[in-house]
Formats: C-alpha cells, sequence, structure tokens
C-alpha cells in the first residue's frame, strides 16, 4: 500500500467534520511548502548592483586594510 492510498483509507474512516480539518490541514502544508523564497546564489548577490572589481582591486583594499594589523605578540 503507498503512503497516498494509506492516507486515503485514514482519513475515510474519519467523520466528516474531522475530514475537514485533514483537507484544511493539507491545504496549509501546502500553502506553507509553496510560499518558501528560494536562497539566492551568493555569485548573484550582487549582481543587479553593478558592482565590479578587479582582482587589483581587492589585493589593494586587502592590504589597506591590514597595514595596521599587528604582526607580533605584544
Amino acid at each position: 500500500m503507498s503512503l497516498e492510498q494509506a492516507i486515503l483509507e485514514a482519513v475515510r474512516t474519519l467523520p466528516a467534520e474531522k475530514q475537514q480539518e485533514v483537507l484544511n490541514h493539507a491545504a496549509r502544508l501546502r500553502d506553507e511548502a509553496g510560499s518558501k523564497i528560494p536562497f539566492k546564489s551568493v555569485k548573484g548577490l550582487w549582481a543587479d548592483l553593478g558592482i565590479s572589481l578587479s582582482a587589483e582591486e581587492i589585493e589593494e583594499n586587502r592590504r589597506d586594510m591590514w597595514r595596521n594589523f599587528p604582526t607580533e605578540d605584544i
């Protein structure tokens, strides 16, 4: 017996008001499953902002950020 058949058999044995509850719950579950917003790819996170950085610019910023970072334990 498939899961779908088992669910159908279980619902058939319930009174009408309980069947309506099962139907309402199934509709709520379906809506929740369909309303999830898919995650954006990290690669496309800033794609619509028109930001374009070269490897040289990234390296220059990295050096600038780490310039005053202590290199020895004090």
